[in-house]
C-alpha cells in the first residue's frame, strides 16, 4: 500500500468515492473509482450504493480482477478503528487490502473484512459477513460467511 500525503489526495479521493456510490451507470461508477487510486480489471459491474471504507490517504488497497459482479450495497472495510474511544487502546484495529479475483460474484449487501480474499470464480451470498478468504470456486454464505458449496469449471 502506497501512503500519500496530500491533502488534496485525500479530498480528492473522498469526493471520487461519493460520486461513485451515487452514480447512474456502473461504467461511470469504475471510472470514479479507478479515479481513487483502486485496482480493477476488465468487463467488471460495480452495483448501486457501494460503500468502500479505507484510509484516505493510501492507494493500492483494493484488488478487484476481471469479470466480477458486485452487486447492490456491498461494502468493503479495507480499515476499521473504534476513532476517538476511550476503548482504542484495548481494541485491535483491523486495516489490510482486499482482493477479489477473476470471475467472483459478491451478493447484495455482502460485508468483507480486510485481509481477505475473495477466490476466482466464488460467490458470496446476499448479505453475508466474509472474515477470511474464500476458495476459489466456493460459495459463501451466512454470517460469519461459511462454505456451502464447491464447483468445477
Amino acid at each position: 500500500m502506497k501512503k500519500v500525503s496530500s491533502t488534496f489526495w485525500k479530498i480528492h479521493k473522498r469526493l471520487l468515492k461519493l460520486a461513485a456510490r451515487h452514480s447512474p451507470g456502473y461504467k461511470i461508477r469504475i471510472g470514479l473509482l479507478k479515479g481513487a487510486g483502486y485496482t480493477i480489471g476488465k468487463d467488471v459491474y460495480i452495483g448501486e450504493d457501494l460503500i468502500i471504507i479505507d484510509k484516505l490517504d493510501e492507494k493500492g488497497n483494493l484488488f478487484v480482477g476481471n469479470r466480477v459482479a458486485i452487486a447492490a450495497r456491498v461494502i468493503l472495510v479495507i480499515s476499521s478503528r473504534p476513532n476517538f474511544s476511550r476503548i482504542a487502546p484495548f481494541v485491535p484495529t483491523a486495516h489490510g487490502p482486499i482482493t477479489i479475483e477473476d470471475d467472483a460474484w459478491l451478493g447484495t449487501g455482502a460485508i468483507v473484512m480486510p485481509n481477505t480474499t475473495i477466490g476466482q470464480g466464488s460467490v458470496v451470498g446476499a448479505a453475508a459477513l466474509v472474515l477470511e478468504d474464500v476458495p476459489p470456486f466456493t460459495i459463501v454464505a451466512g454470517v460469519p460467511a461459511k462454505p456451502i458449496r464447491k464447483f468445477n469449471l
